[in-house]
């Protein structure tokens, strides 16, 4: 058995280390502004804005990360109430669907009073395609409300950027802690 230096080692490891180097770089995001945990494919930053939705002005907090030209990006808020929640449902998913001139490819909608604590709870799930700048896009979204809470889980981009497998990674990692 020949034992090799570990510089050797290292020089036959690093060539296929890098070639490895992956696009997605999936890392665990606990909001500090909202009750939710999500995995994104990037190291995400975050921007707080006032808002307008049907009428509604409220403080959304956005946090995305784009990995080769696909916006990863969930948004939060606080409506006053929970019917005024599950209204920002809907005024979301047509303000991103104008931006991008978009007709729908596949909506689904889900409404339902939770067992613990009488908390409504409503979804919609949306998969669109537009154009922005000329170029084609593709939006997938996940509006929920949960009480008074509403967020906004979105994958934006090309439609070949945005993979079915990294689709289905993010939105099944998108999970409200309350």
């Amino acid at each position: 058995m020949t034992l090799r230096p570990p510089a050797a080692f290292a020089a036959l490891l690093l060539p296929a280390l890098l070639a490895c180097s992956p696009k997605y770089n999936w890392r665990d995001y606990a909001s500090p502004d909202a009750p939710y945990r999500v995995l994104f494919p990037a190291k995400p930053a975050s921007v707080t804005r006032d808002i307008e939705l049907d009428g509604m002005r409220v403080a959304m907090t956005m946090t995305a990360a784009e990995v080769d030209g696909a916006t990863f990006a969930v948004g939060a808020a606080q409506a006053q109430d929970p019917a005024r929640a599950q209204a920002a449902l809907e005024a979301m998913k047509l303000a991103l669907l104008r931006n991008i001139g978009a007709s729908v490819q596949q909506q689904a909608s889900a409404s339902a009073a939770a067992t613990t604590g009488g908390e409504n709870r409503a979804a919609l799930e949306v998969d669109a395609t537009g154009q922005a700048n000329g170029a084609p896009m593709r939006l997938v979204g996940h509006f929920e409300a949960r009480g008074k809470r509403f967020y906004q889980v979105i994958v934006m981009g090309r439609p070949k950027a945005v993979p079915p497998e990294q689709l289905e990674q993010f939105f099944t990692s998108f999970k409200p802690i309350q």
